[in-house]
């Protein structure tokens, strides 16, 4: 793994960062160093491993090479016992009334979703926007705003064009700055 020095951002591979753009310094590359054989040592050249050997069988050994896969026969293993069944025939099919599905009939209500403050799960504080908890930081049980409504919805300042939606949780915010509901720095594009 590599860790850029500029910005501590860890990348398998790579002549730059992916964060930075800093170029990573080229490994040095040794210069190879010279080889002198060692007069101790018995040279032992070979042919690559094609080099033909002489072999003969052994007259004292008995050949006991078996027959194996296809051309042995099929034989049959009479104490086998065997589990396939019969054919069962036409079996009637009928719900059984006495269990239970665990499920109860829907009555059609649904619950609303948190609006206004909230309390933080973890903190117990109360907060009335955002996303994360200003405490601890923690995410609050708050619905997030429908895209059209986000699309819809007037950007303070009065200039529209200058507005974009995170990329993250699609809160408008400025090109370049960070968003303030969940702090992803959103992209500006050229």
């Amino acid at each position: 793994m590599i860790i850029c020095p500029m910005c501590d951002h860890v990348q398998p591979e790579g002549t730059e960062c992916d964060v930075c753009g800093r170029v990573f310094p080229a490994p040095a590359v040794d210069a190879a160093a010279p080889v002198a054989p060692l007069a101790e040592l018995e040279l032992t050249p070979h042919a690559g491993g094609r080099a033909a050997v002489e072999v003969a069988a052994l007259p004292e050994l008995d050949v006991t090479r078996l027959k194996a896969g296809p051309d042995l026969p099929a034989q049959v293993v009479p104490d086998l016992e065997l589990t396939r069944a019969g054919a069962t025939g036409a079996v009637p099919v009928a719900p059984m009334l006495e269990l239970d599905t665990g499920r109860a009939q829907d009555d059609g209500v649904r619950t609303a979703a948190p609006v206004g403050s909230v309390v933080c799960r973890y903190c117990r504080n109360v907060q009335a926007q955002g996303m994360l908890c200003d405490n601890c930081g923690m995410r609050l049980p708050r619905a997030r705003l429908a895209a059209t409504a986000v699309a819809g919805a007037k950007r303070p300042g009065g200039d529209d064009e200058a507005w974009a939606p995170c990329p993250t949780c699609h809160t408008p915010t400025r090109p370049g700055k960070a968003c303030s509901e969940c702090g992803t720095r959103s992209r500006v594009d050229a």
